[in-house]
């Protein structure tokens, strides 16, 4: 049983040497563990740092790309490098390296096959009261959507079996962290929580720079990835309401039309019920067809991972 530690870095040269002595060596249940430095375009020394500290793998990724694509490519490399299980965690020493084991037990023991490691909000000092209330709130909005019961859907430090990792396809340019939770749910792969413990802040979060901008992101991400999975259930409802709409209008106007009134036939009634009813058929059509594409992703899906599960087999 082989365990990857994968550190996405992007100018942690400060932090990576904390990270990484503090990062388990032995696990009961687990044969092997080795490092995986993901070094994001830094300009600073991370991959040299790393390679002092004897990290045993390093992927150099050619400039900047993100979080989100940085995480997806640690991923795949640690696939190819023969991991049974990756543990992916943060190079600014947020979380407790030795909460590690608890994160992978549930893997060794098959009782899940994503194991999310979830802070305790709202005992974090660093994190402004602000910050502590969207959490906790994009959390909730984040189970609803992919019908899980994960209490903190942020949360980095996190376990992948092998074949979980195979069915990860991340999209977003932004973060993985609330991508990967929806489509594991949808997805009905076996996912679990783990409380964790973490240290003392070192720097501010670079992916966070402002709530706005993170509000508006994570609510295009949790979108678009409901509306790959559920888009008959989104486009039904919403073309339901305008049909809705459209009676009520409708009835307003047979009402005048039948009893009269001083203030004329209401012709608007009719005109706006008609624009309602012609939006709502044609956002239920748009739901049919977007269904019909779901089907054909999900045809897609497991023709990818099957083509991944061969083309990423471990390195002899």
């Amino acid at each position: 049983m082989k365990l990857i530690i994968q550190i996405p870095c992007y100018n942690e040269e400060g932090s990576l040497p904390v990270v990484i002595r503090a990062l388990p060596r032995k696990i009961e249940g687990v044969d092997k563990i080795e490092i995986l430095v993901i070094n994001d375009g830094s300009a600073d020394n991370t991959s040299n740092v790393a390679k002092g500290l004897g990290v045993e793998h390093i992927l150099e990724l050619p400039y900047h790309r993100g979080l989100a694509e940085t995480f997806r490519a640690g991923l795949e490399e640690s696939l190819r490098l023969g991991a049974d299980i990756i543990v992916n965690t943060d190079g600014d020493n947020q979380y407790q390296a030795e909460d590690i084991s608890k994160l992978v037990e549930p893997i060794l023991k098959k009782r899940a096959e994503i194991v999310i490691g979830c802070r305790d909000i709202f005992t974090i000092k660093h994190f402004s009261i602000t910050k502590k209330i969207l959490q906790n709130f994009g959390s909730y909005i984040v189970r609803k959507f992919s019908n899980t019961s994960i209490p903190d859907t942020t949360s980095g430090f996190r376990a992948y079996s092998r074949d979980a990792a195979l069915r990860m396809n991340v999209f977003s340019r932004y973060t993985y962290t609330l991508e990967t939770i929806i489509q594991a749910g949808r997805k009905e792969i076996p996912i679990a929580c783990v409380s964790v413990r973490t240290n003392e802040k070192i720097r501010e979060s670079r992916l966070i720079k402002s709530i706005p901008s993170y509000i508006k992101r994570s609510i295009a991400t949790i979108l678009r990835i409901y509306l790959m999975y559920e888009p008959m259930s989104f486009f039904v409802r919403l073309g339901s309401l305008f049909l809705l709409g459209a009676s009520m209008l409708g009835v307003r106007y047979l009402y005048f039309f039948a009893f009269g009134s001083k203030h004329g036939g209401h012709i608007q009634s009719l005109i706006l019920a008609i624009i309602f009813s012609v939006l709502g058929i044609q956002l239920i059509f748009i739901g049919f067809l977007a269904d019909i594409i779901a089907a054909n992703r999900k045809l897609s899906e497991e023709i990818l991972y099957r083509q991944r599960k061969e083309h990423l087999k471990p390195v002899k």
